[in-house]
């Protein structure tokens, strides 16, 4: 059996009640991107960024949100699939985590909402409740370094070598709930396609790249995922 590379975007997970990350006025929950997503927004006003997203975990980890029926197959098509399946996603929930995907076959190219990052001793450890500028690392034990793992306007994703490795080797390629609008994940599927792989979009509507993929399907997520993965199995 191949090998199946998949990217997960905001649309896989709007349906478990989180927004996705831009809306159409260019803002992100209210807010100017710029201001709550760059490390520029956080030198200016570092108290407002750690309140965004003390806001934004607090959401995450409340009991109305939970895995959805899209995150559940693609934690079934990796237990039931005889190939290697790798989920790369551009969503810094654990919604994905929580279906029961493998650690090891699960890569946040955009952080983890539930983590903090040490500029200090460069730790990252996991964090559930909210922290702020005079939280303590947990590693170093200093005030003042912690940030949230999330990779911000103007810096680098994680795991790129990693990603590109996979990339590389897939036999089928598939896109779900993503705009192509962000780069260098809208990219992907030109890779993927450059190596040989198939490749599907699964989307509400037609992504800006929809163009370069060899099949689409068009719905909700929580519909066209488990049926393509049932199709597939």
């Amino acid at each position: 059996m191949g090998k199946i590379v998949i990217l997960t975007g905001a649309g896989i997970s709007a349906e478990s009640g989180i927004r996705t990350f831009r809306a159409s006025d260019g803002l992100w929950e209210e807010h100017r991107i710029e201001d709550v997503a760059s490390p520029d927004g956080f030198r200016r006003d570092p108290d407002l960024v750690y309140r965004f997203y003390n806001l934004r975990r607090q959401q995450l980890l409340s009991p109305e949100i939970e895995p959805n029926a899209a995150h559940l197959a693609l934690a079934r098509l990796e237990r039931a699939y005889d190939g290697e399946v790798v989920v790369v996603t551009q969503n810094i929930d654990d919604l994905h985590d929580r279906a029961g995907h493998g650690e090891s076959r699960l890569l946040h190219m955009h952080g983890e909402l539930l983590k903090a990052r040490c500029l200090l001793c460069d730790t990252i450890a996991e964090f559930r409740t909210d922290f702020d500028g005079q939280t303590p690392c947990p590693a170093c034990g200093e005030a003042g370094g912690l940030r949230p793992h999330i990779v911000w306007f103007g810096e680098m994703p994680l795991y790129m070598d990693e990603i590109y490795h996979h990339l590389s080797g897939c036999d089928l390629f598939a896109a779900i709930g993503t705009s192509g609008n962000v780069y260098p994940a809208a990219g992907f599927v030109e890779a993927a396609a450059a190596h040989g792989a198939r490749t599907v979009e699964l989307n509400l509507e037609p992504s800006r790249v929809h163009s370069a993929f060899d099949e689409a399907h068009q719905g909700p997520a929580t519909e066209t995922v488990p049926r393509w993965v049932d199709a597939l199995l």
